[in-house]
């Protein structure tokens, strides 16, 4: 499943190259509040497409290195389904946080595109699953557990979010990929805590 969302990301942004305007137009997430102000609507359906469209190669590069690098792991623990249906989870609560924060806080009106937010979710997992496990950053690269590295980054996104430091980047749809997928694995838990259903 990992190596397909990765396929599937790469296919749309081939696409997207083709006609970026029209694509991100209709499948970007629009802000709720750029209805009928000369800003494209936003649909429902947005809330997961816009995380096929990338910005640039480099964008497009980043996200699917996070998901390859953490994607497997946690597919081979939660197989094909759940692993889909963790990374959907996550990138719908990261656009449905997005939403929120951009109607309550900053009022931007710009679209909202990019994996990242199943990317966030996708780390998330694999540090609950793989706590002590390595995870060694890029720039510097210093090794550290994994949990202490979601953490972090969670913490940096928190903080430059809050502080609108990175403008044009979704720090809260970062944010809510995490949140649902913690909250996806938490609710796989407690069902297996319970025991089998009759």
């Amino acid at each position: 499943m990992t190596l397909l969302l990765i396929a599937l990301n790469v296919l749309a942004f081939a696409v997207e190259a083709l006609n970026p305007n029209s694509l991100i137009d209709v499948f970007a997430l629009w802000p709720l509040r750029a209805a009928g102000s000369g800003v494209p609507a936003f649909h429902a359906w947005q809330l997961l497409t816009y995380s096929a469209l990338h910005a640039s190669v480099t964008h497009l590069a980043f996200n699917m290195l996070g998901l390859f690098m953490f994607g497997n792991e946690v597919e081979r623990v939660l197989g094909g389904r759940k692993m889909l249906a963790l990374y959907v989870t996550s990138v719908a609560c990261g656009g449905i946080v997005q939403m929120l924060t951009t109607l309550s806080m900053t009022g931007d009106v710009y679209p909202t595109i990019g994996a990242s937010a199943g990317v966030f979710g996708v780390l998330i997992a694999y540090a609950m699953m793989f706590p002590r496990r390595r995870v060694v950053l890029l720039f510097p690269p210093i090794p550290m557990p994994a949990w202490l590295f979601a953490t972090g980054y969670a913490m940096l996104e928190l903080v430059l979010g809050v502080s609108r430091e990175a403008s044009g980047v979704a720090h809260f749809a970062h944010l809510g990929g995490m949140a649902g997928a913690v909250g996806l694995i938490a609710y796989w838990s407690g069902k297996l805590d319970r025991g089998p259903v009759d």
